[in-house]
């Protein structure tokens, strides 16, 4: 039987309950699927000891911090040194997952954009991708982040895009990536669908987002970076390319952005 192709889930969260009873047995199946890299993304510092030790217990996966737009209220704003400090550690690949939330909490509307202005000098300062989230907050998005590459370069990928073609925009005229969760594969997602087609597929990545958004066939139940397979050849479809030539170029993209875990693939294994 031949080895399987080879792709990343560039955005998961292994630190969640979800995965509490069989962590080990979720990375071994992601092996088995062809995935070889799982960044595993941390929403709250206090939490980033237990995301830092399960990227240096499994050697698939590596790791990524920030304070999540809907907790940046409750909790104590990070410094720029801080998460430069935090960035010296060799599995630590990307100053996220930062950005805006105006679905739930938009009264922290100020908080949330003070947090996300320090996350961007991190990633200048560090050299490390930018990991945007983004939900309802369009507008303000897209003129800090044109406004803030104007002042001082920085890499960044759209995480879990879902927003619409303006901002897609945006980010694509900056350079920056856009990533393609389960969404994409639901049924009513047309209009993302057609975003996503209209992108370069060389700004394109591939995540789950897991535990959440799992792709049919897996609608409704615990998603995980195996499941990344299925949004992968959503995505071929949309550029009209085989499965594994779509898995290449995704990886080829995740390399350019993710430089500190270019390479480091490593199917099958755990440990």
């Amino acid at each position: 039987m031949p080895d399987p192709v080879e792709i990343t889930d560039s955005h998961c969260h292994l630190d969640f309950p979800d995965f509490a009873g069989d962590l080990p047995q979720v990375i071994a199946r992601a092996g088995a699927a062809g995935v070889g890299r799982m960044i595993t993304i941390c929403t709250s510092l206090r939490e980033l000891p237990k995301v830092r030790s399960i990227s240096e217990a499994h050697a698939p996966v590596f790791h990524a911090a920030a304070t999540h737009p809907m907790r940046a209220a409750e909790e104590p704003l990070a410094t720029v040194e801080e998460l430069v400090a935090l960035a010296e550690h060799p599995k630590f690949v990307g100053i996220g997952e930062t950005g805006l939330d105006y679905h739930y909490t938009a009264d922290s509307r100020a908080v949330q954009i003070e947090s996300l202005l320090v996350h961007i000098e991190a990633a200048r300062r560090s050299g490390l991708p930018l990991i945007i989230h983004a939900r309802d907050a369009d507008s303000d998005m897209a003129e800090i982040l044109r406004r803030e590459h104007r002042a001082g370069a920085f890499s960044c990928v759209m995480h879990c895009f879902s927003s619409g073609p303006a901002l897609a925009e945006t980010a694509l005229e900056l350079g920056f990536y856009l990533s393609m969760s389960g969404i994409v594969a639901f049924p009513r997602s047309r209009e993302l669908r057609e975003i996503f087609a209209a992108a370069p597929p060389e700004r394109i990545l591939v995540e789950t987002d897991s535990p959440y958004l799992a792709p049919p066939p897996h609608r409704g139940k615990r998603n995980e970076p195996a499941h990344v397979v299925h949004t992968a050849r959503v995505g071929a479809g949309l550029y009209g390319m085989e499965y594994a030539e779509f898995a290449a170029r995704t990886q080829e993209n995740f390399d350019r952005l993710f430089t500190r875990a270019a390479g480091e693939a490593v199917a099958g294994g755990t440990s």
